[in-house]
């Protein structure tokens, strides 16, 4: 059974597309494979080609011995044919033998997401471990490009005197709508980066005084950089984003750079060419009933950050608490089994950690979870525990609290639950019989909570005070619907009088 994406995409066979890169065997001829197709546009190549790039790779010993020859790699590009990495093909050759013909003819070429995924890890593998940059300039860059875009769409938009005329100006509003969501986009991942290595780091338990002092810099100069650029220039982005006028202009420029009668329905836009790019973009910076923009989210990144750092800073500097962490005792030790040999190896780590030899003093577990062909280093890593990490202490603290059973408090509770729902289906049932005739009645205190909750919900759906809203109660089965009315509609309660303005509610099940 394959997984079906929403848009119906099998995301079974889109994962394989990413077996080569842990393969248990082969790994690096793999790659070196894929990286000789991805490093050249429209590659068409046969096996035996790819042999001799390969045996390239061999002599400098970045592919295992053996791996050059023509059967061997025949049967990786099939296999990378196979998970969807490769798209073979045929081409007419003029041969001597059969093996060259066979060699020869069949050639292979990289398929669009093959390529995309070979292009992902080789940014990954040379991404450094550090922090990134984030574009602050990229901000004023396209509060000025908003601007210019609406200036430009207004020019596309004017009738020209040459079809000519017409086609620059719509050029030109597609370079500006280009330009814009590149910015954005370069902005999003330098923020998503910057953001994720942060929360990597502030999280650690021990942190030497440079760090500590490296982090400090980082944080209370650098962050506070970013976070008043984006204070400056977030308020006229969102200005013009939400301008009434701007969703129609959207409209209007998606009519004049949507290509689709030319170039099919299949093909992958560029962004700024759809509404949901729009909307995303939208979303980044304006907050909406329910769902906090990218810099709300920023804002509150960098509160926890800080907060986290002082906590870091105070438990590192302050004299009481527990006692200092072991860090630069286990970094020496690491510097040790660096520079030892295998047996000075074994007896350092004797020493260390007790590890003499085996006594088979307790049952073997049912299940070794291990791989006999993972060495150590490269196999699970075991999380080791505040204690023993900060103090070397394994043994465990205090003991297991007993469960206490107390039958009038769990009676007590089961008879407030039935009151609560006996008087939750009473409200429910005084709003449903108000069905129709809101207006005309008087409702409890409990019944004008309930109606303020559903309508709370209601009008958090709405963006615009035109939409309707809609939010019910799954328990009683009530369901509320506001729409957008003229005039003023009343509702009376025994404590007062609630008056809704150009909207009218309705109620029922």
């Amino acid at each position: 059974m394959s997984l079906e994406a929403p848009g119906g995409v099998d995301e079974a066979r889109r994962l394989k597309l990413y077996a080569y890169l842990d393969a248990r065997e082969h790994r690096r001829t793999y790659l070196a494979i894929m990286r000789l197709f991805a490093s050249t546009l429209l590659a068409d190549l046969s096996a035996g080609e790819v042999a001799a790039a390969i045996a390239r790779a061999e002599r400098r010993g970045e592919v295992a011995e053996g791996e050059s020859r023509v059967e061997i790699v025949i049967a990786r590009l099939k296999q990378l044919v196979e998970w969807g990495n490769l798209v073979p093909g045929r081409r007419e050759v003029v041969a001597s033998s059969i093996a060259e013909f066979q060699h020869g003819s069949v050639r292979y070429q990289v398929s669009k997401l093959g390529v995309r995924v070979q292009r992902a890890v080789d940014e990954l593998l040379r991404t450094t471990e550090g922090a990134r940059e984030v574009s602050r300039e990229l901000l004023p860059a396209i509060a000025s490009g908003l601007d210019e875009l609406l200036r430009r769409l207004a020019q596309a938009s004017l009738p020209h005197e040459s079809p000519r005329a017409a086609q620059r100006a719509t050029e030109r509003l597609a370079e500006q709508v280009t330009t814009l969501f590149l910015q954005h986009g370069e902005l999003a991942a330098t923020v998503r980066d910057f953001y994720a290595y942060l929360g990597q780091v502030v999280t650690r338990y021990h942190l030497v005084a440079d760090e500590i002092s490296g982090f400090r810099n980082l944080l209370v100069e650098y962050i506070q950089m970013v976070v008043e650029d984006v204070l400056r220039y977030t308020p006229a982005i969102a200005e013009v984003l939400t301008r009434p006028e701007f969703k129609s202009a959207t409209r209007q420029l998606l009519d004049l750079l949507n290509p689709a009668s030319t170039i099919g329905d299949d093909v992958e836009r560029s962004r700024g060419r759809r509404p949901e790019d729009w909307t995303e973009l939208t979303d980044w910076f304006v907050d909406r009933p329910g769902r906090p923009s990218q810099v709300t989210a920023l804002r509150e990144a960098t509160a926890r950050a800080i907060g986290t750092l002082l906590a870091t800073v105070k438990r590192a500097t302050s004299g009481g608490g527990p006692e200092p962490g072991r860090r630069a005792e286990l970094l020496r030790l690491a510097k040790w089994f660096d520079e030892a040999t295998p047996d000075q190896a074994h007896t350092l780590a004797a020493a260390a950690f007790g590890l003499y030899s085996a006594r088979n003093l307790l049952p073997a577990p049912e299940h070794d979870g291990d791989d006999e062909r993972t060495p150590w280093a490269d196999g699970p890593v075991l999380d080791i525990t505040v204690s023993v990490r900060g103090r070397g202490d394994r043994g465990s603290r205090g003991r297991t609290s007993r469960i206490l059973d107390d039958p009038l408090g769990r009676e007590q509770l089961l008879a407030e639950a039935r009151d609560a729902d006996a008087r939750h289906a009473d409200t429910v049932a005084e709003l449903a019989s108000a069905q129709g005739r809101l207006d005309r009645v008087t409702l409890s205190p409990a019944a004008l909570g309930t109606l303020c909750g559903l309508l709370t919900d209601a009008m958090a759906q709405r963006e615009r005070a035109t939409d309707a809203g809609e939010s019910g109660d799954p328990v009683g089965g009530l369901t509320l619907t506001i729409r957008p009315a003229a005039g003023t509609q009343t509702i009376r309660t025994e404590r007062g009088v609630l008056e809704l303005l150009d909207a009218t509610v309705e109620v029922g099940r």
